[in-house]
């Protein structure tokens, strides 16, 4: 255990990750490691007490024609981590739970909890608290979030808070609630109402929100998913567009939620799948550059169809082709090279929330929508924009005492992992910093 005079360091490991379609029983999204021209991930943990450091993550689980295999894949890809990082907390954050088939998959849940949980790789963690919202009968309320939490035996007292009771509870044992988590008093859950999105009927976007006490520090520990790009062409529009809008104002509510004064003020962590796109009108005008472009319509000459651009006029080559869930661009690389960084000035929608959330320098490339085909671990799929959806914010309180954790030599990675492996549509990524705290 390292020694910082009069602290001691505990280390927090923060995931999430989220599913899609097909059989696999839950979604979740995580932060991980960077591949390309990033720095590799320093050891220099390895040889601490597992108790040594918090660890933060976000998770996403593989959605193919194949689940069990690529399931399989997912949790040994996540037990290198772990072993890597040896985390004495661990707070994993899930979306979409059951996928889009989750009145099927959905009983799956669980038994794929108990098969994570009970693996080698967790033996030392001896408490745990699992909350599922599985509840697909409540439409006013089913949010599919699931956060998991794990405690390494070496790591001391720990409390959750009671929202009801208004009070922390210490945690000693393990404890999972899987359905209605509506009189459940550790969690505060909600489900976006209809006027955060007023063009779809029904949608499961919401937020989970926990609080924690370790050693001393409380915090709270946001599960969110925010609103997707429904229509590429939708989004080519406007800058900013429609959808950015949306998750702005649903952004800005759990926000508001998550520091108005029913509660004591804390430093809070927001991870999940925020659907983040990147400026998409701006980056087609920007790709569109050379080259003829057309905006195909349809024959009434109201409804755009494709926009589709070609090389020259001699060389009719379509190196770019858009159409509502289409997303075609011949140099897929540039999302690739050096983790995508020429494309970093089009991630804007973080912008409107400057000195309000805060997060480490994003090395990893855009984390969806990857390809489920497992023989191509590494390439989008033409479906949407690459875009950084999966990521892991804080609030300026939290932010500043990593940040000082940092300046006192504890290390801190943000990353993606699984990076040549099929782990879904969306890559897992995570935050991994350590804590110093007084006794």
């Amino acid at each position: 255990m390292e020694s910082h005079g009069s602290s001691f360091s505990r280390a927090l490991h923060l995931w999430t990750q989220a599913s899609g379609s097909g059989l696999t029983p839950c979604k979740c999204v995580c932060k991980a490691a960077a591949k390309g021209k990033t720095a590799p991930l320093k050891r220099t943990v390895r040889d601490e007490p597992w108790d040594s450091h918090l660890c933060s993550d976000f998770l996403r689980l593989p959605t193919s024609k194949k689940p069990a295999e690529l399931q399989q894949k997912w949790l040994q890809e996540f037990y290198k981590t772990l072993d890597l990082l040896r985390p004495g907390f661990i707070a994993l954050h899930w979306q979409e739970v059951g996928g889009k088939n989750y009145k099927q998959n959905m009983q799956s849940v669980e038994t794929f909890i108990r098969t994570m949980a009970q693996s080698a790789g967790f033996s030392e963690y001896d408490r745990s608290r699992t909350y599922i919202d599985s509840n697909f009968d409540n439409t006013s309320g089913f949010t599919a979030l699931g956060s998991l939490y794990f405690l390494h035996r070496s790591l001391g007292d720990t409390f959750e808070f009671d929202f009801r009771e208004k009070k922390f509870l210490q945690v000693t044992d393990q404890k999972t609630h899987i359905g209605s988590l509506d009189t459940c008093p550790t969690v505060e859950k909600e489900k976006f109402e209809q006027n955060f999105w007023p063009e779809f009927s029904w949608t499961r976007k919401g937020y989970m929100r926990s609080r924690w006490r370790i050693q001393g520090w409380d915090f709270d520990l946001v599960n969110i998913h925010l609103f997707h790009d429904a229509s590429n062409l939708v989004a080519c529009d406007a800058s900013p567009s429609v959808y950015t809008g949306n998750r702005k104002k649903a952004l800005e509510h759990v926000i508001q939620r998550v520091t108005d004064d029913r509660f004591p003020h804390v430093p809070f962590f927001l991870f999940g799948d925020f659907n983040f796109r990147l400026d998409t009108r701006s980056l087609i005008q920007t790709l569109s550059s050379c080259g003829r472009i057309q905006m195909v319509r349809s024959d009434s000459g109201s409804v755009l169809e494709k926009i589709i651009r070609e090389e020259t006029e001699e060389n009719q080559k379509v190196l770019l082709h858009i159409k509502t869930k289409l997303f075609e661009y011949l140099n897929q690389a540039v999302f690739r090279e050096d983790n995508g960084r020429a494309l970093q000035a089009y991630d804007k929608e973080l912008l409107s929330f400057q000195n309000v959330l805060f997060e480490e320098p994003v090395r990893f490339p855009p984390s969806y929508p990857y390809s489920e085909d497992d023989t191509k671990p590494t390439e989008y799929e033409n479906t949407r924009c690459p875009s950084w959806c999966d990521r892991v914010l804080m609030s300026s309180s939290a932010y500043s005492r990593l940040k000082e954790e940092t300046r006192n030599g504890s290390q801190m990675v943000y990353e993606n992992f699984g990076a040549s492996v099929c782990m879904g549509d969306h890559k897992p990524v995570f935050l991994f910093f350590q804590l110093s705290v007084s006794t």
